[in-house]
C-alpha cells in the first residue's frame, strides 16, 4: 500500500514536471523560482494554471502562474495576438496596483517562446475552484470565510473605484484568487479601464462595445455584464457592484442567473428582463441578505447601494466575520488596542471552524511575533489553535514559528505561558525538536528569578524525562535543580524541587541516586516540616524502588544516622513523626536482616569448608564405639575448670600459670585435680557448655589413621586419649611408665595425622618421628579400649611423639601412688622423651606464645 502511494506520488510530480520541462526552461522565471506541483487553476477561461513554488535564493514560498501559448493553437493568429495581448495588460496592471486585497505579484510577467509566466504570493485556488456542487468538501467554504471574503472584495473595490479610479469589468468566480491565508483578492485586470478625464470633471470610464467578432474569451464574461452596458452602453463603477452580486448569487447557487456563452443577443433580452426586476429564484442566498443582493442586480445603475452601506448590513454583523475584519485592519491599532483584542479572542477562537483558525487567524497572531511587547497576549491564542491542530497541521504551521520564541525570557510572561501549556507542546512536538527547543527553554525557566514559572518548570519536568537522555539529566537537568534547592529562598520552589527530583527517581539510574542524590539532601540546611516530608518520600522511593535499592551499608552509615535527627524536628505533626519512625524502623529492619543472613551465610560457608580434624573424626568415632565413657575419664576432661578461669579471655579456655607439683596422691578410681603451680602450663578445654571439641575434630580423619604404618594395635586410641586427657596417664605407677615408654624406640606416624593434627598443622607441634613399621592397618575399632580395659594379649607397640606435653605429665611432678591405676592406663600413655623440667617448662611457654589469638579461634571453632 505504500509502495502504492508513493508510486503514485512519484507518477504525478514525474508528469507535471514533464509537461513544465516543454514550457518553463526557456522562460526567466525559472531562474529564480523552484517550481512544484500544480494548485489551481484562475483567470479567463481558467487559463492561467497555477503552481506552488519557493525563490531559490531565499526559499520563500511563492505560486507561479503559468500560461501555456499552446492553448491558443486553434485560435485564429489575430484572436492569439488579442489574446495574449490582453494577458499581458492584465498582468501588467496588477504589479501596478498594491493593496492588501488586490493580489500581490513577486515578480513581474516574463515571457519565453512557449508560455507566459509570473510569481505571486502563495495561492489557494480561485474562487470557481472552491464554487459549485463538485467541490471537494475539504475545499468548500464556510459561511464564515464568505462573509469575510465579501467584505474584502468590498474593500478591494472601494480602493479601485475610489483611489485608483479603475473599473473592473470582469468581476467573476474565475478572476477572485484565494490566498495561502484565505484572503479574497481581486486578479484579472484584463479588460480594466482606468478613469478619462472630464469636462465636468466627473469620474468617466469609456465603454467598449462588446464585438461578436472577437473570441469569447478575448472580451468580459456576459454572464457578469451589468445591463446598462448592453441597454445603454454605459461603463461606470457601479457595474462591477452589478457584477459582485452576479457573483454573490454564483457563490451560494453554484451559477451565474443566466449562462451566455457568446450568445450577445440573449444577453440584451435578460437586460430588458431585469429592467421589468425578473429576478430568478433565491431560494439558496441567506435570508438577511437577499434585499441587498436584489438591490446590487437592480437594472438602474443609480439605485445599487454603496460599498460602505452594504457593510453596515445585518449579514456582516457576525462575531466571527467581525473578528477576522478586524485582524485585517490590525496594522493600524496601537498596542493597546492590540492587546485588548487579543485578550478577548480565546473567547471567539472555538466557535470558529479550526480551518479558519488556522488558516485565517494564526497568520496574523503569528506576524506579531516581532512585536516583542505583543506576545504574551498572542502566545496563548496560538496555542489555543495549536490544541486544536493535529501534529502534521502544528509542524506546519505554528512550530516554525514558535521555534523563535522558545528562546525569549523577555517579557519573563512568555515562559510562564510556554510552561502552564508544556504538557501540549510535549504532546505536539516532534521528540528530536524536544531535544533542540523545549529542553533549553526548561533550563531557562530554572534558572529565572520568578518563582511561580520555577515551580511550573518543576512540575512538567518529570511528565518528559523519558525524552532526556542520561549525559542531560545527569549534567545538566539534575545539577540546576539542586541548585535551585540549595539556593532558592522559598520554601515553595525547595519542596517543588524535592518532589521533582523523587518524580525523575525512578528514571535515574542506582549509582546517580548513591552518588547525586543522596548526598545533596543532606546539605539542605531547611527543616520546615514540608521539606523534611519531601525528604523522606525521596529515600522512601529510593528504598523500595527495586531498580534503586538502598544498600544495607548506605542505610547504616549515611541514612540513618542523617535520618534520626530529623524525627525530634520541632514543628511535626504526629502523623509526620510516624512516618519518618517508620521509615527509620524498616531501614533498621532490612540491615538487621541482610546482616544476619550475610553472617550466617558466612559461618556456614566457614564450617563447609573447615578441614576436619584426626582429633574430631577419632572422639567421635570413640564417643559411638565405646557407648559410654567413666566417671573418671570425664572428670579429668573438665579438670582444669576451676576458679582460676575467671580471667579467660575466650570461652571455654583457660590458661594458668605452671605448677611445681600435683597433689600427694591421685586417687585409683578418680583422678585429682592438679593445683596451679610455677612449673608446669595447664591449658583445658571446658566441656560443661558444649562437647568436646578435640574428640570432635580427632573423629573426622579416623579413616586415615586406619591406614598407619603400625602393627595391629589400640595405641592410636591412645595417643588420642593422651591428647584429650593428659592427665589420664598420670597415676601412683606414672614413673615406671614413663621409664618403660622411654626405652622404646620412636616409630613413624603418618602423614594423615601430621595433617590433621591443628597443632601440627599451625608449625607448633613437630612431627612424629620417622620409623619402620610392618602390617598395622586398623580394621576395626571393635577390640580397642581407650581405657586399658580391652585384650590384654594384643601387642601395643607405641611410637614415640616427639612434640613437648606440659611438665605437669613428666614422672618428676606426679606422684606414684596408687600404681595400680596407673598401670591400668599405661597402654594410653605416650613415650616421652627424656628432658628436664626447665627445657620442658620453657618449651611449653614457647609453644603457647606461638599461637595467634585467630590459631586458637579457629583451634577453638
Amino acid at each position: 500500500m505504500a509502495m502504492d502511494v508513493i508510486n503514485k506520488f512519484y507518477s504525478t510530480v514525474h508528469t507535471t514536471v514533464s509537461q513544465l520541462s516543454g514550457v518553463l526552461p526557456g522562460n526567466n522565471v525559472t531562474r529564480e523560482y523552484e517550481v512544484l506541483e500544480q494548485v489551481c487553476t484562475a483567470g479567463i477561461g481558467l487559463m492561467w494554471k497555477v503552481y506552488n513554488g519557493y525563490k531559490k535564493s531565499t526559499k520563500q514560498e511563492v505560486s507561479v502562474f503559468v500560461f501555456e501559448k499552446k492553448m491558443l493553437e486553434r485560435w485564429s493568429k489575430d484572436d492569439r495576438e488579442t489574446m495574449l495581448e490582453t494577458l499581458r495588460r492584465g498582468v501588467q496592471q496588477l504589479t501596478k496596483i498594491r493593496h492588501p486585497h488586490v493580489l500581490t505579484v513577486q515578480h513581474p510577467l516574463e515571457e519565453s517562446r512557449d508560455s507566459l509566466a509570473f510569481a505571486t504570493e502563495p495561492v489557494f485556488a480561485s474562487l470557481a475552484n472552491v464554487v459549485g456542487d463538485s467541490v471537494r468538501s475539504d475545499k468548500k467554504l464556510y459561511d464564515v470565510e464568505i462573509r469575510h471574503g465579501l467584505l474584502q472584495l468590498f474593500d478591494g473595490l472601494s480602493f479601485l473605484h475610489n483611489d485608483a479610479k479603475i473599473v473592473h469589468r470582469n468581476i467573476c468566480a474565475e478572476t477572485i484568487v484565494i490566498n495561502k491565508n484565505r484572503s479574497w483578492k481581486l486578479f484579472g485586470f484584463d479588460f480594466c479601464i482606468a478613469n478619462q478625464p472630464s469636462v465636468d470633471g466627473k469620474p468617466f470610464w469609456p465603454c467598449r462595445e462588446y464585438s461578436t467578432s472577437i473570441h469569447v474569451l478575448a472580451q468580459p464574461s456576459l454572464e457578469y455584464c451589468a445591463p446598462e452596458i448592453a441597454l445603454n452602453s454605459i461603463n461606470c463603477a457601479e457595474s462591477d457592484l452589478f457584477s459582485l452580486g452576479v457573483l454573490i448569487f454564483t457563490i451560494y447557487s453554484g451559477k451565474p442567473l443566466k449562462m451566455f456563452g457568446s450568445d450577445y443577443s440573449s444577453f440584451r433580452r435578460y437586460a430588458a428582463e431585469l429592467n421589468q426586476r425578473k429576478y430568478p429564484s433565491m431560494n439558496s442566498i441567506p435570508s438577511d441578505l437577499i434585499e441587498s443582493l436584489r438591490a446590487l442586480l437592480h437594472p438602474s445603475s443609480h439605485m445599487r447601494p454603496q460599498l460602505h452601506e452594504l457593510k453596515q448590513i445585518s449579514y456582516f454583523q457576525d462575531v466571527g466575520v467581525k473578528t477576522l475584519s478586524y485582524l485585517d485592519s490590525l496594522y493600524q491599532w496601537d498596542n493597546l488596542q492590540k492587546s485588548k483584542f487579543y485578550k478577548g479572542l480565546p473567547q471567539i477562537i472555538p466557535t470558529l471552524p479550526h480551518r479558519v483558525n488556522l488558516h485565517s487567524i494564526l497568520p496574523y497572531l503569528v506576524k506579531e511575533f516581532v512585536n516583542s511587547p505583543m506576545i504574551p497576549f498572542v502566545l496563548p491564542n496560538v496555542l489555543l489553535i495549536a490544541e486544536m491542530s493535529s501534529q502534521k497541521e502544528y509542524c506546519e504551521h505554528i512550530l516554525t514559528h514558535l521555534k523563535p520564541i522558545f528562546k525569549l525570557t523577555d517579557p519573563i510572561q512568555i515562559l510562564l505561558i510556554f510552561m502552564q501549556k508544556m504538557d501540549l507542546l510535549l504532546k505536539l512536538t516532534p521528540a528530536e525538536e524536544v531535544k533542540l527547543h523545549v529542553l533549553p527553554l526548561l533550563y531557562r525557566s530554572l534558572e529565572c528569578d520568578m518563582p511561580q514559572i520555577q515551580e511550573l518548570c518543576l512540575a512538567v519536568l518529570p511528565t518528559f524525562s523519558n525524552l532526556i537522555d542520561y549525559n542531560a539529566m545527569k549534567n545538566a537537568v539534575i545539577p540546576r535543580i539542586k541548585k535551585l534547592c540549595l539556593h532558592s529562598t522559598n520554601v515553595s520552589v525547595k519542596v517543588n524541587c524535592l518532589v521533582s527530583i523523587g518524580k525523575l527517581l525512578e528514571d535515574l539510574d542506582k549509582w546517580l541516586v548513591l552518588d547525586e542524590i543522596l548526598p545533596f539532601l543532606q546539605q539542605i540546611q531547611s527543616r520546615e516540616p514540608a521539606i523534611i516530608m519531601a525528604i523522606i518520600g525521596i529515600y522512601k522511593i529510593a528504598m523500595t524502588n527495586t531498580k534503586l535499592g538502598i544498600t544495607k551499608d548506605v542505610m547504616a552509615h549515611k541514612c540513618i544516622p542523617f535520618l534520626m535527627p530529623l524525627c525530634v524536628e520541632n514543628g511535626l505533626t504526629i502523623a509526620q513523626f510516624n512516618t519518618i519512625v517508620a521509615l527509620i524502623k524498616e531501614m533498621f529492619s532490612r540491615v538487621e536482616k541482610e546482616q544476619r543472613e550475610k553472617l550466617e551465610q558466612l559461618s556456614t560457608i566457614q564450617r563447609e569448608n573447615k578441614p576436619r580434624d584426626a582429633s574430631e573424626i577419632l572422639a567421635n568415632e570413640l564417643e559411638k564405639g565405646s557407648g559410654a565413657l567413666s566417671q573418671g575419664s570425664k572428670a579429668n576432661i573438665n579438670l582444669s575448670n576451676s576458679a582460676n578461669s575467671d580471667d579467660d579471655m575466650f570461652s571455654g579456655f583457660s590458661i594458668s600459670q605452671p605448677t611445681k607439683h600435683l597433689n600427694a596422691a591421685m586417687q585409683t578410681s578418680q583422678p585429682q585435680k592438679l593445683k596451679p603451680n610455677n612449673d608446669a602450663l595447664k591449658i583445658s578445654h571446658n566441656a560443661s557448655p558444649k562437647p568436646d571439641i578435640l574428640s570432635s575434630l580427632m573423629n573426622s580423619n579416623l579413616s586415615n589413621l586406619s591406614n598407619c604404618s603400625t602393627p595391629k594395635t589400640a595405641r592410636p586410641p591412645t595417643v588420642v586419649q593422651s591428647i584429650v586427657n593428659p592427665y589420664a596417664s598420670l597415676g601412683s605407677s606414672g614413673s615406671n611408665a614413663i621409664s618403660s615408654n622411654q626405652s622404646r624406640s620412636n616409630e613413624d606416624w603418618t602423614n594423615s595425622w601430621h595433617s590433621a593434627n591443628p597443632l601440627v598443622m599451625n608449625n607448633q607441634l613437630a612431627s612424629p618421628q620417622a620409623g619402620s613399621s610392618s602390617n598395622n592397618n586398623l580394621s576395626s575399632l571393635d577390640n580397642l579400649d581407650p581405657f586399658g580395659g580391652g585384650n590384654k594379649n594384643i601387642s601395643v607397640q607405641r611410637p614415640a611423639v616427639n612434640y613437648i606435653y606440659p611438665s605437669g605429665y613428666i614422672s618428676g611432678g606426679v606422684n606414684n601412688g596408687n600404681a595400680n591405676s596407673m598401670n591400668s592406663m599405661n597402654n594410653l600413655t605416650p613415650l616421652l622423651p627424656q628432658q628436664s623440667t626447665t627445657q620442658l617448662q620453657a618449651q611449653d611457654y614457647k609453644n603457647l606464645n606461638a599461637l595467634s589469638q585467630q590459631d586458637i579461634l579457629s583451634f577453638l571453632n
